[in-house]
């Protein structure tokens, strides 16, 4: 099958897109609006930019009234925003968070989620959510797109404090994802978790590279490292 989306001719009973990049993690976004009103709501077009220092990036397309969100509005006007890792034991509350709720509501109250204090910035953590990262606000950049709400913005954040709950940190100091289970996308109304990791050591094909490993990791500052 080959088709054109501006052309839509795919020939299928529903759009195939969203489903052909998967897993997407999602965006659990906590923020705070200028008003002081907290705000969640769950984002699949998520990801991490780079490590050091670390950055995400996150795409929210604008709502069906031609609306930018909340969670745009709030990042922007206050500066803040925290990142919560979704969860499979956490999906039917981060389900409630992803309904279009006016802004006065409160998204932690509607899920029956607690309010964790961060250390860095305003917006709550999710307490129940085992990883997060407290971050402040770098750029918007803003995709024209077709229809209704095809118009995005991307927005970029530097991660400038990071929580791991203790009890999901094993004594080799990796992360015990196979206990977190987190969640993500897939296309239609389809989720997944992770519930299998395999190892796959970097290539020696083109010779030994110390910093690829370090790069891999995510160590901060990996060319002083290697030095």
């Amino acid at each position: 099958m080959f088709y054109e989306p501006a052309k839509n001719d795919h020939g299928l009973k529903r759009p195939p897109f969203k489903s052909c990049v998967v897993p997407r993690p999602i965006g659990w976004l906590s923020t705070i609006s200028y008003d002081g009103i907290p705000n969640l709501a769950p984002y699949s077009q998520f990801t991490n930019l780079t490590f050091d220092p670390p950055y995400v990036l996150v795409s929210i397309n604008q709502g069906h009234l031609q609306n930018r969100k909340d969670t745009t509005v709030n990042i922007e006007e206050t500066g803040e925003f925290v990142y919560n890792m979704a969860t499979y034991d956490l999906r039917d509350k981060l389900n409630i968070t992803a309904c279009e709720f006016p802004p006065e509501v409160d998204e932690f109250e509607a899920a029956g989620l607690t309010k964790a204090p961060s250390v860095l910035v305003k917006p709550f953590r999710v307490a129940e959510s085992p990883i997060q990262f407290e971050c402040t606000y770098v750029q918007t950049i803003r995709l024209p797109g077709e229809g209704r709400v095809g118009t995005a913005d991307i927005i970029i954040g530097k991660v400038i404090g990071v929580h791991v709950k203790d009890e999901f940190i094993m004594d080799d100091g990796k992360i015990d994802i196979l206990r977190i289970k987190p969640l993500a996308r897939m296309g239609y109304s389809d989720y997944t978790a992770v519930e299998s990791i395999f190892t796959l050591e970097p290539s020696k094909a083109a010779g030994e590279r110390d910093d690829m490993a370090l790069g891999l990791e995510g160590a901060a500052g990996t060319m002083e490292k290697i030095r």
